[in-house]
Parts: C-alpha cells; structure tokens; sequence
C-alpha cells in the first residue's frame, strides 16, 4: 500500500454582509495510505476526453477533519487537486474517494 502526504481542501460558505455568501478555502496536510488507484477516461462532448480517478485515500483524521469532513472538497495528489466524490468517516480515518480534477478556486 502506498503512502500518502498532502493537502486537503475545505470550502465553506462564510456570510460576508447579511444574505451575501462567500466561498472560503481552507487547505491542511495530512497523512494516510493510497488504497486504491485507478484511472478511467470519460468521453465527453468536447474534443478531449476527461481524466477520472476512483483512487481511495484513507488519511488519519484530526479532530477538525472529523467536525468539518462534510466541507472536503479537494486533495492534492500526485501534482494536481482532485474533487473528493465521497468522503466516509471511519474513526480515526476518513476515507475520501477521488473524481474529476478540481476547476475551483486555487488558494
């Protein structure tokens, strides 16, 4: 099994002024294991197709990433961010499922 290190990502919703809401990032590192990894292409209706990875990571949760995993929205894995597609807390690991690459805001 691999190792992993690297950044996740969480997005939050933050009311800036009343009834205005804003995106806030935040990234922290963990550690875990690779459980899985895989590729696939999916056809889409553009001239390239889509990089879609099913890779597993199991990371050792903190307490944060226990109270906040419902905000995970990207890893950095293997030089690129990576949408989290799913993300299954099994104490004291979170295990998050990776999908497409990550368009969103770059912090």
């Amino acid at each position: 099994m691999a190792k992993f290190s690297g950044l996740v990502g969480y997005v939050k919703n933050i009311e800036t002024k009343p009834g205005q809401f804003t995106e806030q990032t935040t990234t922290r590192k963990y550690y875990g294991d690779v459980i899985r990894n895989t590729r696939r292409l999916q056809s889409a209706d553009k001239l390239n197709d889509n990089i879609v990875v099913s890779n597993e990571i199991s990371i050792v949760a903190d307490a944060f990433a226990n109270e906040n995993f419902y905000a995970i929205r990207f890893v950095e894995f293997m030089g690129a961010r990576w949408k989290v597609s799913n993300a299954e807390v099994l104490r004291p690991r979170i295990i998050l499922t990776l999908g497409e690459v990550y368009n969103g805001e770059n912090s």
